[in-house]
């Protein structure tokens, strides 16, 4: 983590050489999947030769206070002249003053996973002032990355011109098929953190309409994000008298979330939106069949063959989608089978860190 701090000099050309800080807000192993991508980019570079320093920013971001963003600005200016920074968005669509201020000692990368300004639930004011912080914070970057082509097409409204734009897609892990359920019970499975984009309140009202299937919800992802959110939810449960049918169990391990992978026998995210969603193609890589919202990248990674997609919000026809495929066997075994193919062309993790260090290389040139 250290050898840059307050050092202002220029790099020496072999100090510049494969040297990289990367700048997030937060604690860097925040689980989550912008968080992922970040760390499997940090590691797959320093298996490359990269000397990669982590920056953490304490604060209340994408919204943070003074003393957040004078410790953000000390932090930028003590770096020396000529660093090459990639910064996550999180971070930097918030920072537009301290990212101009630096922007001419530094070689600035962003790192868009998704716009702020489109995150469910925001006020309106709120909604436009993350714009015009992020869209001013894009002015201040060399190069712009983010996750998916849908992501690289809506920053034409932050006026970030195409040819700074780079898309580099995350890799997925190769994994085994999944076994699926044991039992008679057909096991929903869906793996987010619990705030409002995700949309669980959408599938709670959408599994209202199951009660007479054989299907159970498992829902995987922090429950801590936004207590008063999940809050909500485990109330909504109660009044639909799902309390037996929908099963919250907050962040947990690779390893037993591989098991909940492997007994599910049907992905399902009714999110808002994504700018990629990698959960899903987590799902994919397990063969499993996937229902979710025709958004970001996922109607790409899907396609008309693994899953069924449904516009965001439209609870009938989550439902009638989620009726589908518990009822009908044989459209969840063409589902599977779908997904089986798909899984064999999803973009590894080597791919990505290759595309990522060839335009952190043209970045810093």
């Amino acid at each position: 983590m250290g050898g840059l701090r307050g050092a202002r000099s220029p790099l020496t050309a072999a100090a510049r050489e494969k040297s990289l800080v990367v700048v997030v807000p937060g604690p860097i192993n925040t689980p989550t999947g912008g968080y992922v991508y970040d760390r499997e980019m940090i590691a797959g570079l320093r298996q490359r030769g990269w000397s990669v320093h982590v920056r953490e920013l304490v604060g209340s971001y994408p919204l943070p206070s003074p003393a957040d963003r004078t410790a953000a600005d000390s932090m930028l200016s003590a770096l020396p002249e000529e660093s090459l920074v990639l910064l996550d968005g999180l971070a930097l669509g918030s920072l537009p003053e301290e990212a101009g201020r630096v922007s001419s000692r530094l070689r600035l990368v962003a790192l868009v996973h998704h716009p702020l300004a489109d995150e469910t639930g925001l006020a309106p004011e709120v909604k436009s002032a993350l714009f015009d912080s992020e869209r001013r914070a894009l002015q201040a970057v060399r190069r712009v990355v983010v996750t998916s082509a849908p992501t690289a097409a809506g920053l034409a409204r932050y006026d970030v011109a195409p040819a700074k734009i780079t898309v580099i897609e995350p890799g997925t892990e190769r994994a085994p098929l999944a076994r699926g359920s044991p039992g008679a019970v057909i096991e929903l499975l869906c793996v987010a953190s619990v705030v409002p984009r995700k949309g669980h309140d959408i599938l709670v009202h959408a599994l209202t309409s199951l009660r007479s299937q054989r299907c159970h919800l498992t829902c995987v992802g922090g429950l801590t994000r936004d207590v008063k959110w999940a809050a909500r939810l485990q109330a909504q449960i109660r009044d639909e008298g799902l309390d037996d049918r929908i099963t919250f169990v907050g962040d947990i391990g690779h390893a037993a979330l591989d098991a909940y992978y492997d007994a599910a026998d049907v992905f399902v995210l009714p999110t808002w939106y994504e700018g990629y969603g990698m959960v899903v193609a987590e799902a994919l890589a397990r063969g499993l069949p996937v229902v979710s919202t025709a958004t970001g990248a996922i109607a790409d990674l899907v396609g008309s063959e693994a899953g069924l997609l449904v516009p965001p919000g439209d609870v009938p026809a989550l439902a009638a989608a989620l009726t589908s495929v518990v009822q009908n066997t044989a459209l969840r075994a063409r589902l599977a089978e779908g997904a089986r193919r798909v899984r064999d062309r999803l973009p590894t993790w080597d791919d990505a860190v290759q595309r990522m260090e060839s335009t952190l290389e043209a970045a810093g040139g």
